[in-house]
Order: C-alpha cells, then sequence, then structure tokens
C-alpha cells in the first residue's frame, strides 16, 4: 500500500526534480527496506501468514486511511504534511539511538537506514517542498500534519502497551 501511494504522490509533485526524488526514496523502500524488512520477519520467525493473519492496530489502521486520504486529495501539500511526519520521526528517533549500535541487525540495520545522509537528505528535501508548498495551503497542511502526528503518537503508545 505505501509503494502504490508514494508513486501516487510522485505524479502530484509539481516539479521535475521532485517526481525523481520521490522516484529514488521508491526505489530505496521497495529494495533495500523491503529486503531488510523481509530478513527480519524471517529472524524473528514471523511467517508470511502470520504477517496476513495479525490484524492491523487502529493506529496503523489510521495511518493507512490517512495516507489514502491525502493521496486522495491529489494535493502535493497533503501528501507532503503527512510523510514529512513519518519521515522525520524516523530520522529523529534513529538519529537518537546509543552508540555503538546493538548487535542485534534487525536493531541495528533499522537504525541505519534512518539515519544515513541520503536519508537525512530525503528528509530535508520533504521539509523544505511543505515549506515551499505548504503556506498556499495552510490549513489543509496544518490538518493533515496534526492529524498524522496524533496517529505517530498513538501508534508508540500501543507499541508500549503490548
Amino acid at each position: 500500500m505505501a509503494l502504490d501511494l508514494l508513486r501516487g504522490w510522485q505524479t502530484i509533485s509539481d516539479t521535475f526534480a521532485a517526481r525523481l526524488r520521490f522516484g529514488r526514496f521508491i526505489d530505496m523502500v521497495s529494495a533495500e527496506e523491503n529486503t531488510y524488512f523481509l530478513r527480519a520477519f524471517e529472524a524473528l520467525g514471523v511467517t508470511e501468514t502470520r504477517r496476513a493473519a495479525d490484524p492491523d492496530t487502529q493506529p496503523t489502521i489510521g495511518f493507512k486511511a490517512i495516507m489514502r486520504e491525502a493521496a486522495d486529495t491529489r494535493s502535493y501539500a497533503a501528501a507532503l504534511s503527512v510523510l514529512v511526519v513519518a519521515e522525520w520521526l524516523y530520522l529523529d528517533w534513529a538519529s537518537r539511538a546509543p552508540q555503538p549500535l546493538p548487535n542485534n541487525f534487525v536493531h541495528a540495520e533499522w537504525i541505519t537506514l534512518h539515519d544515513n545522509s541520503n536519508f537525512r537528505e530525503f528528509v530535508d528535501f520533504l521539509r523544505t517542498e511543505l515549506d515551499r508548498v505548504g503556506p498556499a495551503h495552510a490549513d489543509l497542511c496544518r490538518d493533515f500534519f496534526s492529524r498524522a502526528v496524533a496517529l505517530e503518537l498513538s501508534f508508540f503508545e500501543a507499541a508500549y502497551a503490548t
């Protein structure tokens, strides 16, 4: 689902340079990050059957819905408002990880995927783009951004509740 939305968001980008940047991000998510997840699931004993059977949590359902909603607006500003929250949060979290990295690749690679120069540059790109297009759509951006923040908070709170 996320890849389909990213492809859709790529098409509503308002500059060729932004489309290329989203294309490179889609490549990274569908290659490096996807491979990481498959290896991590295998290491943790999470089968494909279990992944398909386990229901999404309410925050996950909500975040999927807001991503679809942002895509359905066909507004680059709305899409950026949601994506900035998710990606900036991962960068912030990963950049605060203790050093040296954990020995377990599941943790260490997740951190490395989200704390490297390419990912930092992508988050900077997202923030710059939102700063560029957001002011003309301030109410829309504020709405999507604040709801995305609330959903991310709920996601982490749910993880600690289990």
